[in-house]
Order: structure tokens, then C-alpha cells, then sequence
């Protein structure tokens, strides 16, 4: 995928539960530059694999989530597999984590997880939930955002190691200064 939109939703008249459910296969998103995508339901394994520019927003992924990431965004509103953000170099995933199985399902090699704390990220959690209402017409979206106080202590932003948490940045130095005065000056 190297731009556009791409979304997924089930038939309006199924007898399965979405969430609970694959929607998409293994891979998908394999080497994406750019785009959006959006799917209710759960994806297979290895999903947004060297991912190195999309936004996307899925509920729930199998085992090797988000492996060798370099770029983009991905939001999970459900479970991740085993090994999930192996070899990521860039870009940030949230996940919802409603069973506390994150921490166990994380390979911490390049990575590491933090609260969903920052008002910039959970402004761009809850934005991009919302398009993926707009766009699929999720059950899970909607559940979310109609309590997303509760929801937002659940999600957990990962990102690699090597990319720092933003920090207030000091002034640079002031200049010195010096008055010099010029040789065969009358002061």
C-alpha cells in the first residue's frame, strides 16, 4: 500500500461477533509506505510488518504484530500475539490492553511500553477510533468512545527504545559578548 484508504467491515447481517473474529489474513500491510486503513475485526499474523508509513486501525492481531515497524502509526483495539514489535525501529502502536497479556506478548529486544499518558497521543488515539467508526462502523469503536475515560487507562502506547519520550527542551546559551576595542584607538 503506498497511499489511499483501504477499509474492511463485515456484512451488516452476519451471526458472528466482529472483534472476535479474522477479517484479514497474515501479512497484510507487509511493507506499506502510505495510505490508511481500517478494519473491524481481527487480522492474522505478522500484521503492518515493516510498516514504514500507514495509519491503521485493526481489533486485535495474531503473533509478530508491528515486526521491524520503521515508520506510521498502528492502533489495536483488542489482543496482540506473541513477539508483537520485534525489530522496531520507528513509528508507535497503541494497544488496547483489557487482559494485561501485553507485557507477556511484547519482545522488549527494541521496544518498550508506556501509559498512554500524553495529551497529544490520546488525542490521536481517540481521533483515529473515531474515523474508524465513521468508516467500518464498529461495535468496538463505538463501546470505546462512549466511555473512553475508562478505555483510555486501558491503552498503552510501544515504541522503540532508541526513540526518545519528548522532554522540554532547555534555551539554548546565551552568547558572551565581549567589548574589544581596536588597536590605535583614542579610547
Amino acid at each position: 500500500m503506498g497511499g489511499g484508504e483501504i477499509i474492511i467491515k463485515p456484512f451488516a447481517e452476519r451471526k458472528y461477533v466482529a472483534r472476535e473474529n479474522s477479517i484479514i489474513g497474515n501479512t497484510c500491510l507487509y511493507g506499506a509506505t502510505g495510505g490508511e486503513f481500517f478494519a473491524a475485526g481481527r487480522a492474522g499474523e505478522r500484521f503492518a510488518v515493516r510498516n514504514s508509513g500507514v495509519s491503521a486501525v485493526i481489533e486485535g492481531v495474531g503473533d509478530h504484530g508491528c515486526e521491524y515497524m520503521t515508520r506510521g502509526t498502528v492502533v489495536i483495539l483488542g489482543p496482540t500475539g506473541k513477539n508483537f514489535g520485534a525489530g522496531m525501529t520507528g513509528g508507535v502502536a497503541y494497544v488496547l490492553d483489557q487482559d494485561s497479556a501485553l507485557k507477556r506478548n511484547l519482545n522488549p529486544e527494541l521496544v518498550l511500553m508506556e501509559p498512554l499518558s500524553e495529551e497529544t497521543d490520546a488525542v490521536l488515539v481517540k481521533e483515529l477510533i473515531y474515523k474508524h467508526l465513521e468508516q467500518t462502523e464498529s461495535e468496538v469503536a463505538k463501546e470505546m468512545l462512549a466511555d473512553w475515560a475508562a478505555f483510555q487507562q486501558k491503552f498503552w502506547k510501544v515504541r522503540p527504545i532508541h526513540v526518545p519520550s519528548p522532554q522540554p527542551v532547555a534555551p539554548p546559551p546565551t552568547p558572551v559578548v565581549e567589548n574589544v576595542t581596536g588597536a590605535g584607538s583614542d579610547k
